[in-house]
């Protein structure tokens, strides 16, 4: 009886619908169909999958230009996704009291008149993504008691008022991402105290709506990112003593203030990629003290300095991706992460150096992808290799020779993706893993073969250092002779010559003073 009840009741509401909706429809058939409905369970519309032991509807791309209303009274799940829909009547859902989920997503609404949901007390989910709504008031949603999770991204809003979601005090999950909201008036927010995440993502916003964000203290995540903003000013985030997770994704910045991130202490992820960062924020970032992951990636820094992400002592997860500019990690960037766990460096066209020790004093490291960069091999010390539970090195040119001879042999245990050489000719595009020395042009590389290299080496030496000593002792005295007659003919010869250079001197004399002589009695003659 009380299902005939809520029938009697649709044919009236179907009258007066009839009569407002002005289609065309004969009264008789209207009523027909009403009449047909006491003796029937409900009437399923054409396309649609009608689940009365579940008591839910489905009616996806089922061609509808209206919310059906001869459906079963006492379903709790509706969904009309992919239809015509363009406006939600008064009282399409008054008879359906027990709804706990409506999704009307891509459709063609524009707008919900006030009081739509009046009736929908018990309601906890109500989507309306991908539509055309353009304008909602703090009416739109009064009645909505236990709503949780409201969607409206990809509508046409602009502007967000004063107490617009007043009515909805058990709202948990708000996503208002993908409009054209340009304005957030202080107060927009009010009364959603027990909201936890908030999109706000893909807009027109030129700066964080601090004020309106304030009264928001239990949301636990922000989702910001793609709007147009330049810098985050001081306490841009003033209130959120419960944020955990602040995705600020291609914004625009350029610029971060010292204390942009004041107050964010319970902040574990941070999404900062796509911006303009010329330099890691390395002061901002160092005043959250429980920061588990940060995504870096598409800035326009070149260098990861040594102690880029000083004071991150809890960071676990960094992510550095497609960062156009960077080429170099310097040694000691993350010698204050010991937790780190996972380190994304892929796609960093321009990556060519990490310096031996950068990284260093990563003790908790096991998970290290390295690919699509421009590395063309890796230094064996850089980390411990065999500790890894994931590694991809993939999509990088390297040069495959005997310098690379330890990759090939780390990488054999591995399922990861295949490691290819660039150079030299005859490798390229072989995978290295599992390469033969000999593949890699490796003399003498066999670990059996360089030992009994080395012990020879070291027992020629040794033999030839004794051949001399020996040789050495037995000609010392040799040697030592003839050192000495060496000497006593070296002296024998200078006095020789000493007596041939005074005999020599003498005569020089003795011929000068005849010269002078001679030349003395010529002129006396004359």
């Amino acid at each position: 009886m009380l299902f005939q009840r809520h029938t009697f009741l649709k044919i009236i509401y179907i009258y007066n619908y009839s009569r407002a909706r002005r289609r065309g429809v004969t009264l008789f058939l209207l009523i027909l169909v009403g009449l047909f409905t006491l003796g029937t369970a409900a009437i399923c519309p054409n396309g649609c999958i009608c689940d009365d032991d579940n008591l839910v509807v489905s009616c996806i791309g089922a061609n509808l230009d209206v919310i059906p209303i001869a459906l079963n009274p006492s379903i709790q799940r509706i969904v009309l996704k992919e239809n015509r829909i363009k406006i939600v009547d008064a009282a399409a859902f008054q008879f359906y009291g027990d709804l706990k989920n409506v999704d009307l997503s891509s459709n063609h609404l524009f707008t919900i008149p006030n009081g739509s949901f009046d009736a929908q007390k018990q309601l906890v989910e109500l989507h309306l993504r991908h539509n055309k709504i353009s304008a909602l008031t703090e009416k739109t949603f009064q009645g909505l008691k236990s709503l949780t999770v409201l969607n409206l991204r990809d509508n046409y809003l602009e502007n967000l008022k004063n107490g617009l979601f007043a009515s909805l005090s058990k709202l948990e999950e708000l996503d208002l991402g993908k409009n054209r909201i340009s304005k957030v008036e202080p107060g927009a927010f009010q009364k959603l105290g027990t909201l936890r995440v908030l999109h706000l993502d893909d807009n027109q916003l030129k700066t964080i709506p601090s004020p309106a964000l304030a009264p928001l203290n239990a949301l636990a995540e922000l989702h910001i990112g793609w709007n147009a903003f330049s810098s985050l000013p001081d306490d841009a985030f003033r209130g959120l003593e419960q944020l955990t997770v602040l995705d600020i994704t291609g914004a625009g910045l350029d610029n971060i203030s010292d204390s942009a991130f004041r107050g964010l202490n319970a902040l574990r992820t941070l999404e900062l990629d796509g911006n303009k960062l010329r330099e890691v924020p390395t002061r901002q970032l160092a005043v959250l003290p429980r920061l588990e992951e940060l995504t870096l990636g598409q800035n326009f820094f070149t260098i990861l300095r040594s102690g880029a992400f000083q004071g991150l002592s809890k960071l676990k997860k960094l992510d550095i991706s497609a960062a156009k500019l960077l080429t170099t990690v310097e040694r000691g960037a993350f010698s204050d992460n010991a937790n780190l766990e996972t380190l994304v460096l892929n796609s960093n066209k321009r990556l060519t150096t990490m310096e031996d020790g950068s990284l260093a004093g990563l003790p908790n490291l096991r998970h290290l992808m390295l690919r699509d960069n421009a590395f063309t091999g890796f230094s064996e010390s850089l980390v411990a290799w065999n500790e890894l539970r994931r590694l991809d090195l993939s999509e990088n040119p390297l040069v495959c020779d005997c310098s690379l001879l330890w990759l090939s042999e780390v990488l054999v245990p591995r399922n990861s993706s295949p490691v290819l050489c660039l150079e030299p000719a005859e490798s390229k595009g072989k995978p290295i893993k599992g390469m033969t020395p000999d593949e890699l042009g490796c003399a003498f590389s066999d670990p059996r073969k360089q030992a009994l290299l080395a012990t020879l080496s070291t027992a020629g030496v040794a033999f030839f250092c004794a051949v001399c000593l020996i040789g050495y002792y037995r000609c010392r005295r040799r040697f030592g002779d003839a050192l000495k007659d060496y000497k006593w003919k070296n002296r024998g010869i200078s006095r020789k010559e000493h007596e041939y250079q005074k005999t020599f001197s003498n005569d020089d004399d003795n011929n000068c003073n005849n010269n002078s002589s001679n030349n003395s009695n010529n002129n006396t003659l004359r």
